[in-house]
């Protein structure tokens, strides 16, 4: 489906909503990141192995991903303030629980429940940014917030060492549920309803399940969302596998983990800059054909510096931030293009979005972590068929029908 309503460019940034909306969909790096460095005192205070604390990052991905189904219908029927609300709500109350937690198996619960409350947000803004902007807008307001989320990976890991050490790993969960408190009231008093009666009646009219279904039949968007999702899974990846690979693998100090860490956030807010400017001149469509080829490119030569051990980190981290970085590039404009498909349902299409995404990030994370060998090698193996699998559906799907329309 065509975009209904073509908006004329606004030069004039909103930064308020910019820097609202980005808040939103910080939830899960701030989540995540900001505890990777307390891992090692978690297990030692509630008795964890290594594999139960990792299970905990594990957990909350899983929460993120089921509940964008959720959250995603529900923002269509309902508008889209009551869903952040609840969300949030839901966030603050197990940020407390695991701050609170006096065994690996309560941690591990909160943990669960926390994402299935934190995905609220990015669901909702996502679909608010596409109810005010129309398609090549869409992409470049997505860029601005990754501008916003994508500070959260660069302090957070910072943020929770210096809070490990000044009161110890719970305060991390404390600070989580005074950063929900202060995003929940902002969408409360400054978030104004933006649903459309469109997407409103064809909400009313459909369970999400046959929302589902007709977007499943939508060949551009299960296209987008498999090169956005597999291009996601490389992040994924190289979250779940940095510290080993830092730390133990490469000899870097946990202290300067957080700036390595941060670099390669750094990274990927600068290409959706780029990607916001070159937005000015070509389309979505056109910057990610480019960017899947490079990236793919950039994988393959990761995998080879991994493989013959060439270089070794001086080799791969810099093909490491090479190849992260075109998820600035990618997930804007993937997300702006699916969500121009069908803008009547775009709060299930941001949850179809998300929790392809997050879904096979942990798949990817998963088997980055079986075939675990002290090596950089099967982090680059997964990243190399992901992003291979990326272009293939970009250039099969959306890319070619947009070449025979």
């Amino acid at each position: 489906m065509s975009d209904p309503v073509q908006r004329p460019a606004d030069d004039r940034t909103p930064w308020g909503l910019v820097i609202l909306l980005g808040a939103l969909t910080a939830f899960a790096p701030m989540s995540i990141d900001m505890y990777l460095p307390s891992l090692p005192a978690i297990g030692q205070s509630l008795g964890a192995s290594a594999g139960q604390t990792q299970a905990t990052v594990a957990a909350f991905i899983a929460g993120m991903a089921i509940g964008q189904f959720l959250y995603g219908p529900a923002s269509d029927r309902f508008g889209r303030r009551p869903p952040i609300l609840v969300g949030v709500s839901i966030f603050i109350a197990a940020s407390v629980a695991c701050a609170l937690a006096t065994s690996p198996e309560m941690l591990l619960a909160s943990r669960f429940v926390q994402g299935l409350g934190g995905c609220a947000g990015g669901v909702v803004a996502r679909a608010v940014v596409r109810d005010k902007f129309n398609h090549t807008e869409t992409a470049r307001m997505l860029s601005l917030l990754t501008l916003i989320m994508g500070l959260a990976p660069v302090l957070a890991p910072l943020l929770g060492g210096v809070l490990l050490t000044l009161g110890g790993w719970r305060w991390n969960f404390w600070v989580l549920a005074m950063f929900g408190l202060a995003c929940g009231a902002a969408a409360m008093f400054r978030l104004q309803e933006s649903r459309s009666a469109e997407t409103a009646a064809q909400a009313a009219s459909e369970n999400p399940f046959q929302a589902y279904a007709a977007l499943f039949r939508q060949p551009r968007l299960v296209g987008y969302a498999l090169a956005g999702g597999l291009n996601g899974a490389t992040l994924f990846t190289y979250i779940s596998t940095s510290p080993e690979l830092l730390i133990g693998t490469f000899g870097i100090t946990p202290s300067a983990f957080g700036w390595v860490f941060g670099a390669n956030a750094v990274g990927i807010i600068g290409a959706s800059q780029v990607n916001r400017y070159l937005l000015r001149r070509n389309t979505p469509d056109e910057i990610l054909g480019r960017a899947a080829v490079i990236s793919t490119l950039a994988a393959v030569a990761l995998t080879v510096a991994a493989v013959t051990g060439v270089g070794e980190r001086w080799s791969v981290l810099p093909l490491l931030f090479i190849l992260l970085a075109s998820y600035g590039f990618m997930q804007g404009n993937t997300m702006a293009g699916a969500l121009s498909v069908d803008p009547r349902r775009a709060g299930s299409i941001s949850a179809l979005m998300g929790g392809a995404s997050f879904g096979l990030g942990a798949l990817a994370a998963g088997l980055a972590g079986v075939l675990h060998d002290g090596t950089p090698r099967p982090m680059a193996i997964v990243m190399l068929i992901a992003l291979a699998g990326s272009a293939a559906a970009l250039h099969a799907l959306p890319l070619r029908k947009t070449a025979q329309s």
